[in-house]
């Protein structure tokens, strides 16, 4: 199986999706985190993520008669190569589906939850079109991932942090 294939499966993606910027879960927690995806499925799928060392196994204990792990994400591994050959049109069509569908039920859990409003949530999504040689667009996105940098590199949420999801697209429109 490609890394992109393994990557890109919207059930695997969601299980990584729900472990980002979490120190460690069990896979109950996930199970809590993703109730839509039924358990046996949910289990096989974490199973192939801890296979290909996407997921590491932290610790494991004895519950009723099976044995609970607690799994970190090791993000290094959760990125697909652009330059990937087996990256055809197709399967980018597919991952990139993938990602808008996990995108929207993130949001849909939002929506659903407790909530105040959009602004006082921080909350936003929008589209702009800037005109940018490449050049100019690398060090715009080298400025923005310098400013998100540090909220990255925490190891623990600090008091009054709320866990947040950035999702970015960036592609040509001409």
């Amino acid at each position: 199986m490609t890394t992109a294939d393994l990557l890109l499966h919207p059930v695997r993606l969601r299980i990584i999706q729900a472990m980002l910027g979490r120190d460690a879960l069990t896979t109950r927690d996930l199970g809590e985190r993703l109730p839509e995806i039924a358990p046996a499925t949910l289990y096989r799928h974490v199973g192939a993520l801890v296979d290909a060392e996407v997921l590491t196994v932290v610790a494991e204990r004895k519950v009723r008669g099976t044995v609970e792990r607690t799994l970190r994400l090791r993000e290094e591994r959760t990125s697909v190569d652009a330059d990937d050959p087996e990256l055809d049109a197709e399967a980018l069509r597919g991952g990139f589906l993938a990602y808008l569908a996990s995108l929207a039920g993130a949001f849909d859990g939002y929506l659903d939850g407790p909530r105040t409003t959009l602004a006082a949530d921080l909350v936003g999504f929008r589209q702009i079109a800037v005109h940018a040689t490449d050049d100019e667009w690398r060090t715009a996105l080298a400025g923005m991932r310098e400013a998100i940098a540090p909220l990255l590199q925490r190891e623990q949420a600090p008091p009054g942090a709320r866990r947040r999801i950035l999702a970015t697209v960036s592609l040509p429109a001409d």
